[in-house]
């Protein structure tokens, strides 16, 4: 149907529009909801639908309601059939000697074959899928025969089996071919998990667009990595070796993110990297003053003093950012238009930029050439190592699982008969000259939330403690509330405002309110905030469900990457075909919390 003419192609392409599909295998990929199947049934199979061949023995109206008894063949055997709504066609169709091929679900009674409201079925022998989609069913069956064949499916690059089967479930010659059961037998559903791996990184694969660098860089790592007052971690040695050959290239820019735990050791890949670059410049983009004020901090702390750094956010500089080495700034960077040009571009943060505000810091850096400057992407956002391999084929992927040391930290779920023994504990810790961050759900009252907002419960805080502070998301000077409080403050009340941002070195306690109505990625985040320098450190998760079985597994570990697969199990999993991670891709077959070897397998047939 839509083969040969240019209308006929045109009007396949607004079909598949249509289905939002966008590559062969996406069409291959929608599988039919159900079968016909009007094979002639060898045996009566209780309970099931089946096919049979049968003369109408006798007809007769009762209550309204038609009977008609029919002889099957070959085997002789009585069925009585009661039509509940019945047409006149009915009458006509059903008289004593007529000849039909009827199907429906054959039942028993007493020893009597039954079969309510049959069809009579004019062609037999033949199995027809029946598909859900936006389309009338023969549209899509029309596009499914034009181009579902073996040449196609081999042109996409899957082997004999993965074609049989995508072949088998279009067009099956039996219907037993396919299900055990009910469902599709597993070594279908396992072929299928792959072809939709395979294709979902095949589409990633083409998306990514690489461009020669600006620069080889070579710059030395080893002094500075000697004057360190510790020693960096295996996975930072690794990461960093890995981004040491990404620099050097010229011929393709770097395109890596890293991907690393709270309190993982991100800042100092990023330092290693800056003494790459050089004598090249660096930028840094952070999406927040207080990251970007810490990073500065870091920077002038541990780089060689010989390193000039500067700092760019609105309203306020510190240093040259036109004489600088590093220049670390809020996206006050993109409406600089005297920016100088640098050889390495990195993103703290990623997901909190927009693509284009990711984009244009890149062009920016690059005056808009064909040659680009190295671009490193850094998170703090574990995400499941499944989903790091699905997003290698879009950029390259690095991750850091382990901390340079490890963290203290009992997290506990609280319910309001537990109130006395926290405040006492609350005491105990700010005796001991530690802090202790509350977090509430909302800040004003609300009647869709059962716990106290940030309002209601900050003149119980206030009366009851001294320094207390409080912010949110609203809070225009949130950032020097969090400053104050560092130096000052005993507890802090807030939002998740401050699930990623400012360190707090003396933070031992945080109290989650309303944990269940928060996603596990933000409950490790905010967890993240305590026991920064191995303190012991504890968790609260303030809920009216304690039992609830999410907490309960969340409680029993704090690595981020495990947390990130539990989450895969609690909901649905990320789309990264944009390069971030979101929740909303919807797999029918993979399972992206265990199908770690199907993806890699996938992954190696695309090659690298």
């Amino acid at each position: 149907m839509f083969k040969t003419k240019g209308e006929d192609v045109e009007e396949a392409k607004q079909l598949f529009k249509k289905l939002k599909i966008y590559s062969l295998l996406d069409l291959a990929l929608i599988i039919p909801s159900s079968y016909n199947d009007t094979t002639l049934s060898t045996n009566f199979q209780l309970g099931k639908v089946g096919t049979y061949e049968a003369t109408v023995k006798d007809v007769s109206v009762i209550g309204g309601k038609l009977r008609v008894n029919f002889i099957l063949k070959p085997s002789g055997r009585y069925l009585s059939s009661t039509f509940f709504r019945t047409a006149p066609y009915h009458h006509k169709l059903f008289t004593v000697g007529s000849h039909h091929y009827i199907q429906g679900r054959l039942e028993e009674f007493r020893g009597y074959l039954q079969m309510s409201q049959p069809k009579s079925v004019k062609e037999v022998g033949k199995i027809t899928p029946k598909y859900k989609t936006v389309l009338k069913e023969s549209e899509i069956r029309a596009l499914i025969e034009c181009y579902i064949n073996e040449q196609n499916l081999y042109n996409e690059g899957l082997d004999s089996k993965e074609v049989a089967t995508l072949m088998r479930i279009h067009f099956p010659k039996s219907i037993d071919e396919l299900y055990e059961n009910g469902t599709y037998k597993n070594e279908i559903v396992a072929v299928m998990k792959f072809i939709e791996a395979y294709n979902h990184l095949k589409k990633l694969k083409g998306k990514r667009i690489d461009f020669p660098s600006l620069h080889a860089l070579h710059g030395k790592i080893e002094p500075f990595v000697k004057s360190l007052p510790f020693t960096l971690t295996q996975e930072q040695q690794n990461v960093i070796a890995q981004i040491k050959q990404d620099l050097a290239r010229e011929d393709r820019a770097a395109k890596r993110m890293v991907v690393g735990d709270v309190g993982s050791g991100k800042t100092m890949v990023i330092l290693a990297s800056v003494m790459m670059a050089l004598p090249y410049k660096s930028i840094l983009m952070a999406p927040t003053s207080l990251l970007a004020l810490q990073l500065y901090e870091e920077a002038c702390k541990y780089l060689p003093k010989e390193v000039k750094v500067s700092l760019v956010m609105q309203g306020r500089n510190k240093g040259d950012y036109r004489e600088a080495d590093f220049i670390i700034g809020t996206h006050a960077l993109l409406y600089k238009e005297d920016l100088p040009d640098a050889a390495l571009v990195m993103i703290d943060e990623q997901h909190r930029f927009g693509t284009q505000q990711r984009q244009g810091l890149e062009v920016l850096a690059s005056k808009g050439g064909a040659k680009r400057a190295h671009i490193i992407q850094f998170s703090a956002t574990p995400i499941p190592r499944t989903q790091a391999m699905m997003d290698s084929a879009l950029l390259d992927v690095s991750l850091i699982t382990t901390t340079p040391f490890e963290k203290d930290i009992t997290t506990q779920t609280i319910s309001k008969t537990d109130f006395p023994d926290l405040l006492t504990h609350i005491k105990e810790e700010i005796a001991e000259d530690h802090q202790v961050l509350i977090i509430y759900p909302l800040v004003e009252e609300s009647s869709e939330v059962p716990y106290q907002s940030l309002d209601e419960s900050r003149g119980f805080w206030e009366s009851k403690f001294e320094h207390v502070y409080v912010t949110h998301g609203k809070d225009k000077e949130k950032e020097e509330v969090l400053l104050e409080f560092r130096e000052k403050g005993n507890i802090l009340l807030a939002t998740t405002v401050v699930e990623v941002g400012i360190s707090l070195p003396r933070l031992t306690l945080i109290v989650i309110v309303g944990a269940e109505r928060l996603g596990l990625a933000t409950l490790h985040q905010l967890r993240g905030r305590v026991g920064r320098n191995g303190l012991k450190s504890w968790c609260y998760l303030y809920s009216h469900a304690p039992a609830n079985e999410r907490l309960i597994q969340f409680s029993k570990t704090t690595n981020g990457f495990d947390i990130a697969k539990l989450d895969l199990k609690f909901r649905n999993s990320g789309d990264i075909l944009d390069g971030t991670i979101q929740s909303g891709q919807k797999f029918r077959w993979l399972d992206m919390a265990e199908d770690e070897e199907i993806i890699q397998k996938a992954k190696n047939r695309l090659g690298k």
